[in-house]
């Protein structure tokens, strides 16, 4: 077990790291739902604080008392097995309770938890209290990426802050790496945190392939745009052709045309195109089609483990091939904690490795992120295999 003083250490850093991503925002950029699948960031304050509400304070507090007894229906975000609750599209729609109410509801939960921690607690008890630390850390860098969509999407174009290096240059050559085929094992096998997803360590037979040492830089996606990429169907799958048709995709998320030169909008605002950097907001669908062209393909998820230690990651979360299955021996947990992962594993691709905006110690190299195909708000690029 981790030590008390360490659990509480933890949780603190991660309570405040929350807020303080919040700190740029103006009192009006706190509600705004532009899109389906961005949250209002008054809602990840909301329901990241619920969660510990509901399964640690309301569960095995002596005598807790809820802040409000309608929070649970506004910030579960989507445990059948809690009840009822505010539908997705609808979180915009929540002008109340305010951003201060929903504030002191964060420090009130914070207080009550410390109070809780200051006493023994079970190994059980232990294993929640840090799926809600990771559950958090999964809500900031959803946070950042739906603060980047909220104003990506305002015609002002407004920096959320700087002190994000959304595009970090990448220095090395591109080479491919080799990797004999043979017998790997999957799946966490360490000490620590991880989630279920991640376990149920099994061996998987590899043939020969060759993985590229960097990400696809933007100068390579600028020439696929401009060598017709998304004008060519036989290089998109067929649900991917009619996704860009019916969309008018022409580019990755983001990117503008400004006096004849390509830009992107940043966490910092409006900026020239870093030709060295990674390609980032981009589908699994334009992922696949850039690979199609380049006479490539993408890697499966158990290439990319078997390859990482040869490789640096973290820039960007990276498509694979690989579509977000369960391992062999998986179980879902039983009520609620079930529904975190196993409900997802259906029409949905795995990406691997982590991005600039993944919060600190998160991340490792079993890490299974899923989402559908078409998504691309997230900070995602891809690496070639073959």
């Amino acid at each position: 077990m981790i030590s008390t003083q360490n659990l509480t250490s933890l949780l603190l850093e991660t309570r405040e790291r929350t807020e303080s991503i919040c700190k740029p925002l103006e009192i009006e950029d706190y509600v705004v739902q532009p899109d389906i699948n961005v949250s209002p960031p008054k809602w990840h304050l909301g329901h990241t604080t619920w969660f510990f509400e509901e399964f640690i304070l309301k569960l095995h507090k002596p005598n807790y008392r809820l802040f409000h007894d309608d929070f649970a229906f506004v910030f579960n975000s989507y445990y059948e097995n809690i009840g009822k609750r505010v539908v997705r599209s609808d979180r915009g729609n929540l002008s109340r309770p305010g951003v201060a109410q929903v504030y002191d509801y964060r420090h009130y939960v914070t207080n009550e938890l410390k109070e809780f921690l200051s006493g023994d607690i079970s190994e059980e008890i232990e294993e929640v209290l840090l799926i809600g630390i990771h559950h958090e850390k999964q809500h900031q860098e959803l946070l950042l990426s739906d603060i980047k969509y909220i104003l990506g999407n305002n015609p002002l174009l407004p920096a959320y802050q700087d002190s994000i290096n959304e595009y970090p240059i990448q220095n090395q050559e591109q080479e491919w790496i080799d990797i004999s085929e043979g017998v790997y094992e999957i799946g966490f096998n360490d000490s620590g945190f991880c989630y279920d997803n991640e376990l149920g360590r099994h061996k998987v037979y590899l043939h020969d392939f060759q993985i590229s040492n960097q990400l696809v830089s933007n100068g390579d996606y600028i020439e696929f745009i401009e060598q017709g990429g998304y004008s060519d169907f036989n290089l998109w799958h067929a649900d991917g052709w009619t996704w860009i048709q019916e969309n008018n995709i022409q580019a990755p998320m983001y990117w503008h045309k400004v006096d004849g030169d390509w830009h992107y909008f940043t966490c910092s605002g409006l900026q020239k195109i870093e030709r060295s950097a990674a390609v980032c907001h981009i589908s699994y669908y334009e992922a696949f089609a850039f690979a199609q062209w380049k006479g490539a393909r993408l890697p499966t998820e158990f290439e990319w483990e078997a390859a990482q230690p040869y490789f640096d990651w973290g820039d960007r979360w990276e498509w694979t091939e690989s579509s977000y299955l369960p391992y062999p021996g998986y179980a879902k947990a039983p009520g609620a904690i079930g529904e975190y992962n196993g409900k997802f594993m259906v029409n949905q691709k795995v990406l691997r490795g982590g991005s600039v905006a993944t919060p600190p110690n998160h991340t490792r190299p079993t890490y299974r992120n899923f989402f559908q195909p078409e998504l691309r708000w997230q900070f995602t690029g891809l690496r070639l295999a073959k």
